[in-house]
């Protein structure tokens, strides 16, 4: 893809040539709501659910206009077509994105999914790698570290990127803030659905583009297994 992963747009100050990201507000929106119809369309739309199991910003390509692609199906898995159901499996992943109860007994969902999508989400709210040990006590897991200002009105403005300040509004900011909350609960059952997400933040996002109704925003990489 013209312009690379999500990743290297985010934090380009790790890579050679340094700076701050230059995503605007308005285009990590429209990232994060077509990531969020993409996820939608394994979840809702295949039968059975496909599993992506490997959800995090460099796996979100990105063409030459910035509209985004999810990639890399290696790691995928067919999830189990019982409401409810999961799937027990090894567990596979990478750090600050696997959701607990996969990490912690191997049950995979697609609500493992919407977890990952919750970290990604915080990433593009806030600048922040998933881990940075790094950083003060406490600030190292990106999720523990947000988590408890998500829902605070007066506390989320602190963990915004400083790159995207001035671009948004506070009633928006704290919407998307909500969501990437509700996502990265703990219990997966308190998760909301992508589709509800996807719902969620059409209403956010600005300059909207006329989209396919159709458009998964998948680009397949490797038949599942």
């Amino acid at each position: 893809m013209a312009n690379g992963g999500l990743q290297e747009h985010l934090y380009p100050n790790r890579g050679s040539c340094g700076g701050i990201s230059k995503l605007d507000w308005d285009t990590r929106m429209r990232i994060a709501l077509e990531a969020a119809k993409g996820l939608e369309y394994l979840h809702e739309h295949v039968n059975p659910p496909v599993i992506h199991r490997d959800f995090k910003s460099s796996n979100i390509l990105l063409d030459k206009d910035f509209h985004a692609r999810i990639s890399d199906f290696g790691l995928a898995k067919l999830g189990s077509d019982r409401a409810g159901g999961h799937v027990s499996t090894r567990v596979l992943g990478t750090q600050g994105y696997v959701a607990p109860e996969y990490a912690l007994a191997g049950h995979l969902t697609t609500k493992s999914d919407v977890y990952s999508y919750g970290v990604v989400l915080l990433e593009l709210l806030t600048g922040r790698v998933p881990v940075d040990m790094k950083r003060s006590p406490g600030e190292g897991v990106l999720v523990n570290w947000a988590l408890p200002m998500l829902t605070d009105r007066d506390k989320v403005v602190r963990i915004l990127d400083p790159a995207s300040e001035g671009q948004y509004s506070l009633k928006d900011a704290v919407q998307v803030a909500a969501i990437a909350a509700m996502c990265v609960q703990p219990e997966a059952d308190y998760r909301p659905l992508m589709a509800d997400v996807v719902q969620s933040l059409v209403p956010l996002v600005k300059n909207r583009y006329n989209q396919k109704s159709c458009n998964p925003n998948v680009q397949p990489s490797k038949p599942l297994d």
